[in-house]
């Protein structure tokens, strides 16, 4: 008896600012994503799937013509009240929903709740194995797998299904995973079981030769953190003359040996987590190995050698008064941060700042939905939550004034006409961001 087919959407959420388009990325500005891309690549080659892909950043749900039999969702806690409503919808109708990603792998029986079944963890066997049993019928409640397979035997992301007018580049591409810092901020050690994992540099390259143009989009959290492998991996970089834009710490970049490679490699853009301009802030965020003494100078030699820079800054830290923001602003304005992004101190449930806070009775938001960074979900040490997201919103608006615009961009290497196009993109965004109140960010 011949198997039947699977309808599978492969589904991609989006928060409410994204969904509605009026994101810091807009559809021209946007690279594609890896997820529904690698997970489409996992799928055993001897079953037969009929298969979408849905980026919500991109693409209505309502828009689409296609019933599926499962849906398998990726979620982030900023996207999981999204992904919730639409699990439910879909199992309302009979459809089997999967649910995997960093906020099931860190709150799954909270995901169960609105999924048949939840991945915990990597998803390179556990993913390939549900299909198998859901075609046979028996696909279990949790497939559990915290240890990531060899990364030499992982597949290439299937770019042949995205339409590349959806995206600036759909080059993107991954070396390394995890990351082996503890910066207080961020959830990748939790998710990625404090681990860091390096793919070979042979299976890099063959993957990056098969890349249309002249560009790769590395979107590692920490690519250049290990300095052996980074000297390897920048210098197989070279003959391929291509240029590449990546994420990097400021210690990577303060070795000397490392930052010529990036230049000599065809580095010309990355985004750096500066976080904050005072060490004591660095400090109470364990990210102490950030110099802010040494910003201004890595900052010269970067734009000396056409590279642009999306620093990113977060506000709340528990050092962190109210003469941050015009301290934070005036910084980046002086060192000429091409393009600059700030956020909020986010603590995300399953980890243990969550776990702190929440005993310090700190937490004054419980709907994930305002979790995206941009929202103020805690009560700051040295100020009130309504004066950290005033704070927030000035400093947005004011760095992307007119008048900030062209002192930061003026007087550097840097393609003129793209980064000024990239920055009224944020303009757009910073004028924007204050209406996105809890009642707009909680729509469904």
């Amino acid at each position: 008896m011949e198997k039947e087919r699977i309808k599978l959407l492969l589904l991609l959420p989006a928060d409410a600012i994204h969904r509605f388009k009026v994101g810091n990325f807009k559809k021209s500005l946007r690279y594609a994503p890896i997820t529904l891309t690698y997970l489409a690549a996992l799928i055993p080659k001897d079953l037969d799937i009929d298969l979408k892909l849905l980026d919500e950043g991109n693409e209505s749900i309502n828009s689409i013509n296609f019933e599926p039999d499962l849906v398998a969702i990726s979620v982030m806690t900023g996207t999981s009240s999204r992904a919730y409503t639409l699990a439910d919808n879909y199992r309302k109708k009979g459809v089997k929903v999967v649910m995997g990603g960093v906020h099931p792998t860190l709150l799954p029986d909270e995901a169960a709740l609105h999924a048949d079944t939840v991945v915990v963890g990597f998803a390179e066997r556990s993913f390939p194995q549900l299909l198998i049993d859901f075609q046979k019928g028996k696909m279990k409640k949790f497939y559990i797998d915290r240890e990531q397979m060899p990364l030499n035997k992982i597949p290439i992301p299937r770019r042949d299904l995205l339409n590349k007018k959806d995206y600036i580049t759909i080059n993107t591409i991954i070396a390394t995973r995890g990351c082996p810092n503890r910066c207080k901020f961020c959830v990748v050690p939790y998710v990625w079981n404090k681990k860091y994992f390096r793919r070979p540099i042979n299976d890099i390259i063959n993957e990056i030769k098969t890349l249309e143009g002249n560009h790769v989009v590395f979107i590692d959290v920490n690519l250049l953190e290990d300095d052996n492998y980074t000297r390897e991996l920048l210098t197989a970089l070279i003959p391929l003359k291509k240029y590449w834009f990546g994420l990097s710490t400021i210690k990577a970049l303060l070795n000397k040996a490392i930052m010529n490679l990036v230049i000599k490699s065809g580095c010309k853009g990355l985004l750096i987590g500066f976080e904050s301009v005072t060490n004591k802030s660095l400090i109470s965020l364990n990210k102490g190995f950030n110099n802010v003494a040494k910003y201004a100078n890595m900052m010269k030699i970067l734009h000396d050698n056409g590279i642009r820079v999306n620093g990113t800054f977060l506000f709340g830290a528990d050092a962190d008064d109210k003469s941050v923001f015009e301290e934070t602003v005036k910084f980046v304005d002086r060192i000429k941060i091409d393009l600059p992004r700030f956020s909020v101190f986010t603590p995300y449930p399953g980890t243990p700042i969550f776990k702190e806070l929440e005993k310090q009775d700190r937490i004054i938001e419980y709907d994930w939905a305002m979790y995206d960074v941009e929202h103020v979900v805690f009560k700051p040490k040295l100020m009130s939550p309504k004066e950290l997201e005033e704070g927030l919103h000035w400093a947005w608006k004011e760095t992307y004034s007119i008048k900030s615009i062209f002192k930061r961009i003026t007087g550097t290497t840097s393609i003129l006409g793209v980064i000024l196009l990239t920055n009224l993109g944020y303009k757009y965004y910073a004028n924007k961001l204050p209406k996105y109140n809890k009642f707009i960010m909680t729509q469904e």
